[in-house]
């Protein structure tokens, strides 16, 4: 397999969607089809989540696995490039995470995040958990 070039990397990875990606429309959408409005990617709460419903003071994230460190002591060791850049990366990603979470909860929030190989299996088993906070706040 050919060495792809630095400006091709850097291509592709400014190809990845930050909000509107696979996973997050496939939720939304089911929550939708249920009735349940919500804000998307709301830069007003802290941590920008996926999802909101501000009334109700839940916050949604889609997690993908590669950026926020799925299984993470096992997964780093399968990083064979870069390493001094993505390990670190990741692993500030998962203390952001941590912190968001801390935050919200602090201020009166119901955090709920999906790992995005979740959503994809079983988008209904992750609206009915949304379904069941937003209906019990």
């Amino acid at each position: 397999m050919k060495k792809k070039t630095s400006d091709q990397i850097s291509f592709n990875m400014r190809q990845v969607k930050c909000k509107d990606s696979l996973i997050e429309i496939l939720l939304r959408k089911e929550l939708w089809k249920r009735g349940l409005r919500y804000r998307k990617n709301d830069k007003t709460i802290y941590g920008k989540p996926d999802i909101v419903f501000l009334r109700k003071k839940i916050a949604v994230f889609c997690d993908s696995e590669f950026w926020h460190g799925y299984k993470w002591e096992e997964k780093k060791h399968e990083i064979k490039s870069r390493r001094d850049f993505w390990i670190p990366k990741i692993e500030r990603t998962i203390e952001r995470d941590k912190e968001v979470n801390k935050f919200l909860q602090k201020e009166g929030w119901k955090v709920i995040r999906f790992w995005g190989k979740d959503i994809l299996k079983n988008v209904q088993k992750c609206a009915d958990k949304i379904e069941a906070s937003y209906l019990k706040r």
